[in-house]
């Protein structure tokens, strides 16, 4: 392609006067009316017509030295430039450098590969393929490249080996194991009895912890620092174990079941809002009383209807109550063995749909029923599911809802499908447990079930189980603690795996990269104390010299200055001694009126006894009423006549007659 040349025209400033037109100025741009030169191409006196063309030529070669004199060459009438675009770009082209390659280099380096050992090969192989995780192919990886490259296939080879990395990575994450997350752990203490009951809201916020010393413990992820302490510690239910607890599927409401006949509700925060009904223990049929007569054993939430939940209890009846209405249960549907007599139901769920509620029974029966009919007849009926005589601790539907999990203490968890509801798919066996209330969960995608052991006899540590629920193979076998494993929950929002022990504490297991806030927010929290009352110290001034009032009292120990306290009335807030007379407008304890206080007071100086003669006791004061009267003979004193007494010996005169 031929590319024409670029020029560059003359810059000039045209003035046009009135007299001359606008086309004269486009064919003579360079001239104006009055004869003057525009633009910066020219200095000097006035052209004029009549002057000869070679003095022209010659004043502008003079005037072309003066202006490469003073720099200003470029302006003015000088023709411009002319550039080949062309011959510009062969010279680009020729200039540029050149990339040297140096065949004999590559050459010399691939034998020298080829003569290095096989065992050197193998670890430069491990070394590029640290990251691929399966089968590796046969051969040398490095000739397969070379030939590649010697075809001109780098790019494609490139693309093929990303793309075998890519399948190695998704068959790499959808392997159950790789799915469990328990990279991480951290433990919460909730007491030093076994924590017999676990839950946690939908949102993952909050963990509610029940146990055998009848406490309810709440955990708040998005308040705890890494000490992990709960924020709440209550006793709900008395003096009774909290056996099961279970979030509503709003997250506002707490069901709480414990070993008395009466269920509980709570709200999020602890606080009582519902307690059942208990029934009438005499009266013979349980489908006449309006709630639980004996011990419940579970209960859980209906995942429909917001405020329905259901019971278990040890009347060999399960009922359905509706919220707010504590006075009465919604339905009752009793638990019935072979031959029609009453059996216990040890655990109890509902269905993610909410049309079937199961029970499993302590005569080894696992039972069905559809909440859509009456509850007369069952819709299935296993009788011979467990072991006759066990105690059916944990029925669970899985997420999906076509699979049934019943973890039994004859030592099985058994996998059922609802499709074909008469032979169990799987029994794992081997599974020890102490408490009636080890349960098993489902992970989030039901690929795999987790249940836990009791410490066996002998052992040293309890592992957490987990099986795939398609292949029935052991996912993991997880050391958890030297005690007991009883309850498991795996949260599906938080992708973390909560776990209650026989000694009072619970583990927390996640992952790093595929967990989200839980636990993970508590352990990036650093631990503050609380900030103890600040004591302002006041400066001593120290005066060896001074008098003794104005010494400084020394600093003693703590207990001389208790002791020194203990003897300050003040300080000691002593109470007020008993007095002896009155003062400050106090009364001994002679008498509490005015009264009383004369009477014992001023009306005797000395107590009369009652045995004591009167007569004997006023004579006392003749003596001295003789000697100094004081109340009645001074007043008499002149007036009063001397009194004569009769004396013992009487005159003859008078005597009688008869003596004579």
């Amino acid at each position: 392609m031929n590319r024409g040349k670029i020029t560059f025209g003359k810059i000039n400033l045209t003035s046009s006067g009135p007299s001359t037109s606008s086309a004269e100025s486009v064919k003579n741009p360079s001239s104006s009316s009055d004869g003057t030169v525009s633009g910066f191409g020219s200095f000097g006196r006035k052209e004029n017509a009549k002057d000869d063309p070679v003095e022209r030529i010659a004043e502008e070669l003079d005037n072309s030295k003066l202006q490469e004199v003073m720099g200003i060459s470029g302006f003015g009438r000088k023709q411009a430039k002319q550039f080949d675009i062309n011959e510009m770009i062969q010279k680009a082209k020729q200039n540029a450098p050149k990339a040297v390659v140096d065949q004999k280099a590559i050459i010399e380096a691939d034998k020298d590969k080829k003569s290095k050992d096989q065992d050197d090969d193998y670890d430069d192989d491990e070394e590029e393929d640290e990251g691929v995780i399966g089968p590796v192919p046969t051969g040398d990886v490095n000739e397969v490249r070379r030939k590649k490259v010697d075809k001109g296939d780098e790019s494609d080879g490139d693309d093929d080996e990303d793309e075998y990395d890519d399948d190695d990575e998704e068959f790499d994450e959808d392997a159950p194991i790789n799915k469990l997350p328990h990279s991480h752990e951290v433990e919460m203490r909730h007491g030093s009895k076994a924590v017999i009951a676990l839950a946690s809201d939908p949102s993952g916020v909050r963990l509610a912890s029940g146990s055998m010393d009848y406490n309810l413990n709440f955990w708040d992820f998005s308040g705890m620092d890494k000490s992990m302490k709960s924020f709440r510690s209550m006793q709900p239910c008395e003096n009774h174990p909290i056996r099961n607890l279970y979030y509503s599927f709003s997250g506002d409401m707490m069901l709480v079941v414990s070993g008395s006949s009466q269920a509980k509700v709570l709200d999020r925060d602890g606080f009582e809002k519902m307690e059942c009904v208990k029934g009438d223990q005499y009266i013979a049929d349980m489908s006449k009383t309006k709630g639980h007569i004996a011990g419940l054993t579970s209960g859980c939430w209906s995942p429909v209807r917001r405020e329905e939940f259901l019971t278990s209890g040890m009347d060999s009846t399960l009922r359905t109550w509706v919220f707010a209405k504590t006075k009465e249960q919604r339905a009752v549907i009793k638990t019935r063995a072979q031959g029609g007599l009453k059996t216990i139901p040890t655990s109890c769920a509902y269905n993610r749909d909410g049309t079937l509620i199961a029970a499993g029974c302590s005569d080894g029966s696992l039972q069905t029923w559809d909440t859509r009919k009456m509850f007369v007849h069952t819709t299935h009926c296993i009788r011979d599911a467990h072991t006759k005589g066990s105690d059916i601790s944990s029925v669970l539907f899985s997420y999906s809802g076509f699979q049934l999990a019943s973890r039994s203490m004859d030592e099985t968890l058994k996998l059922w499908d609802m499709r074909a509801f008469k032979k169990p798919l799987h029994v794992f066996d081997g599974l020890f447990s102490r408490y009636d209330t080890t349960d098993c969960c489902f992970s989030p995608d039901d690929t795999m079930i987790l249940t836990g052991e009791s410490l066996p006899k002998g052992a040293k540590q309890a592992n957490l189980f987990v099986y795939d629920t398609k292949t029935f193979e052991t996912v993991a076998k997880l050391p958890i603690t030297d005690s007991h494993v009883i309850r498991t929950l795996w949260h599906p929002k938080l992708n973390q795996i909560f776990v209650g022990c026989g000694n009072g504490t619970i583990r927390g297991l996640y992952d790093e990269k595929r967990s989200m806030r839980g636990a993970k927010l508590c352990v990036i929290r650093t631990h503050r104390k609380k900030k103890e009352s600040e004591i302002v110290g006041t400066t001593q001034i120290i005066t060896p010299h001074a008098l003794p009032m104005f010494r400084q009292e020394k600093t003693r120990s703590v207990r001389k200055k208790l002791e020194k306290d203990r003897m300050d009335p003040v300080k000691s807030k002593r109470p007020d001694l008993p007095i002896t007379s009155g003062q400050g407008g106090r009364v001994a304890s002679s008498g509490g009126t005015l009264s009383s206080y004369v009477i014992r007071n001023l009306g005797l100086s000395k107590r009369v006894e009652d045995d004591q003669d009167p007569r004997e006791a006023i004579l006392k004061y003749a003596k001295e009423a003789a000697e100094n009267p004081y109340w009645i003979a001074p007043a008499y004193a002149k007036t009063q006549p001397k009194p004569i007494f009769n004396s013992e010996d009487e005159p003859e005169a008078k005597k009688t007659k008869t003596e004579q």
